[in-house]
């Protein structure tokens, strides 16, 4: 099993598209192990209306959309990291956090303590909007620290080649390409986009 994990900058960063339009190119299962938050959708069905067709179940479905480990305690759960090691699928995985790469799962485990865990190669996704450079510096150093392998940064937005361009030399990291606003997204519009703005062995 090959595992891919998507995380973000931050809340909203889109890496749910992006982990659907990579995982639909991939032909890979998609995993969500924590979803906050139930009565907008879950990332889950967002994914697989995107394309994707192994859609695994989350280890946890919490109902507050905040913090795993804040809307864990408000529905009385708790969260035991052994339910939050990968599965094995035949064939690849894609695996998205949640939130930004400090997010806490626990009061005692973040996500990105989680991601050292599993040992798999991170992909981070970053908007190219006013702050992404400090937010993604301050993300890459978080994975370093910990000894996270970063497979690049995938941007999204409209393109802002300085800070695109100043982000993969300054964390150097690679740049995997940029996800631009779709103004119909769907499943077809996302594989066309992720096809003509990502290179696929970057990903094998």
């Amino acid at each position: 099993m090959k595992a891919i994990v998507v995380t973000g900058t931050d809340t909203d960063a889109g890496k749910t598209v992006f982990a659907a339009g990579l995982a639909a190119a991939l032909g890979a299962a998609y995993w969500k192990p924590v979803q906050a938050g139930l009565d907008d959708g879950t990332d889950a069905t967002r994914v697989a209306a995107l394309g994707v067709t192994r859609v695994l179940p989350e280890a946890y479905r919490l109902n507050t959309p905040c913090s795993p480990h804040r809307a864990a305690e408000i529905d009385g759960v708790t969260i035991d990291p052994a339910r939050l090691m990968p599965p094995m699928v035949e064939g690849p995985l894609v695996i998205e956090g949640a939130g930004g790469v400090l997010v806490p799962v626990t009061r005692e485990l973040l996500f990105a303590d989680l991601f050292a865990r599993w040992g798999h190669p991170v992909v981070l996704v970053a908007r190219t909007a006013l702050g992404t450079i400090n937010h993604s510096l301050l993300s890459i150093e978080a994975l370093r620290a910990r000894g996270v392998p970063i497979l690049g940064v995938a941007f999204s937005g409209d393109a802002n080649e300085d800070s695109e361009a100043t982000i993969a030399a300054i964390g150097g990291v690679k740049r995997l390409g940029r996800l631009p606003w779709l103004e119909t997204l769907d499943a077809e519009s996302l594989r066309a986009a992720f096809a003509e703005h990502f290179d696929l062995e970057d990903f094998t």
